[in-house]
């Protein structure tokens, strides 16, 4: 039967190998499917703890703050550095969050949060003018000028 239909050995072939190879393909799924929840487990829990712990700071603009366009894409550029800084954190726990809020009689407040691991780069100043505050108890405000920008960036 086999000189007459070489087709059907090759099937017969396939089945015994499909047949033996099944528990093995099985056994190869269940434990990357397990790997996969473990990694997937342990992301999510560090995600989860670095939302818990949370660097925010104050940013207070002063009266005559009139950022340049070079100045906001620089302070673009400062925040992207911020989930760069915040090492082994998933990106769902090391992104940053600008805040803004009306309190006590109808200031509005600009909060910027980010990771734990990057409140460094989060409370340095990003404009020429504005104070970044870390704690929210402070009233007194304390404007950045930076050496270079004293004359607004115009020549």
């Amino acid at each position: 039967m086999n000189t007459e239909l070489p087709a059907v050995q090759t099937v017969l072939t396939a089945a015994h190998w499909i047949a033996w190879s099944a528990p093995v393909l099985a056994v190869m799924i269940l434990v990357g499917t397990g790997a996969w929840v473990c990694v997937s487990w342990r992301r999510r829990l560090k995600a989860r703890a670095a939302l818990v712990e949370r660097a925010v700071v104050e940013v207070v603009p002063t009266s005559g703050f009139a950022p340049l366009e070079g100045e906001v894409h620089r302070w673009a550029h400062h925040l992207g550095r911020v989930t760069r800084s915040a090492d082994r954190v998933p990106a769902r726990g090391a992104a940053v969050r600008l805040r803004y809020c009306a309190e006590t009689g109808s200031k509005m407040h600009c909060y910027i949060e980010g990771p734990a691991q990057a409140a460094a780069v989060l409370g340095m100043p990003g404009f020429d003018g504005v104070e970044v505050r870390t704690q929210r108890g402070r009233q007194r405000i304390e404007p950045v000028v930076f050496p270079w920008q004293r004359d607004r960036g115009r020549p």
